[in-house]
């Protein structure tokens, strides 16, 4: 199991560390991008990967074992990204907040936590476990990409402004704000990786090698673009998505 690393807090200006959930079935460029743009524009000390052991609102999902290790293979050349192993080996279900709580406890009270999220999940924050609790554990720092509007319930916009803060004030507290993390758009997706490694294990099942048809070879270039190498591989190897 990887350590996090320790992090220094000095008393002039206070390291933040961002916190990356999610299911990561599997990890794919989008979550790269989404923890080298909270690095760049929230000024972050460290973004830990915490895989769901087993999110609440979805079903099927490959063996955490499997997710642990393919985030540990895509995050292997990001020296400020770490695999938090916390959900995993708490097992169940996987609550943000509970996850939170533990991040909380092992920083002390002192040190400036942001949960990363996109504003996909935004909109539906007020469908998570204990939710309104989460600004008293963490700064939520919400990803916009390109020219999206963010679209939210009067509940969750009151919410929002309530707590809208600029991403330099996030040393200043330990958690409560909520800022917005600007990135570009990536065009990837779990779903999409999935449907494409599935196909791709049905003609290697038929015979056919990777790559030997036009449409075959489309998908193995569209996975080299999804997908970290190594990841890819790794998937390959296991037999994984088929």
């Amino acid at each position: 199991m990887q350590a996090n690393p320790p992090v220094a807090v000095g008393a002039s200006e206070r390291s933040v560390i961002g916190i990356l959930g999610g299911t990561f079935d599997p990890i794919h460029v989008g979550h790269i991008a989404l923890a080298r743009a909270a690095l760049r524009e929230l000024n972050l000390a460290q973004v830990r990967f915490v895989p769901a052991a087993q999110p609440w609102q979805k079903t099927g999902v490959t063996d955490a074992a499997h997710r642990a290790q393919m985030v540990q293979l895509a995050i292997a050349g990001e020296p400020r990204c770490v695999l938090d192993r916390h959900e995993i080996e708490h097992g169940g279900a996987s609550y943000t907040v509970d996850s939170l709580r533990a991040a909380r406890a092992s920083l002390g009270d002192a040190v400036p936590i942001v949960l990363i999220i996109g504003s996909d999940q935004m909109r539906t924050l007020d469908t998570w476990h204990q939710w309104q609790s989460l600004p008293t554990l963490a700064h939520l720092a919400v990803a916009l990409r390109g020219q999206a509007v963010l679209a939210l319930s009067c509940a969750l916009q009151a919410f929002y402004n309530e707590r809208w803060a600029p991403a330099s004030d996030l040393p200043r507290a330990s958690a409560g704000s909520v800022v917005e993390l600007p990135m570009a758009p990536v065009d990837v997706s779990a779903t999409e990786v999935r449907a494409l490694l599935a196909q791709s294990a049905l003609e290697s099942t038929a015979g056919s090698a990777p790559g030997s048809t036009p449409d075959a070879a489309t998908r193995t270039a569209r996975l080299a673009c999804c997908l970290a190498p190594q990841v890819l591989d790794y998937i390959r190897a296991r037999h994984l998505y088929a």
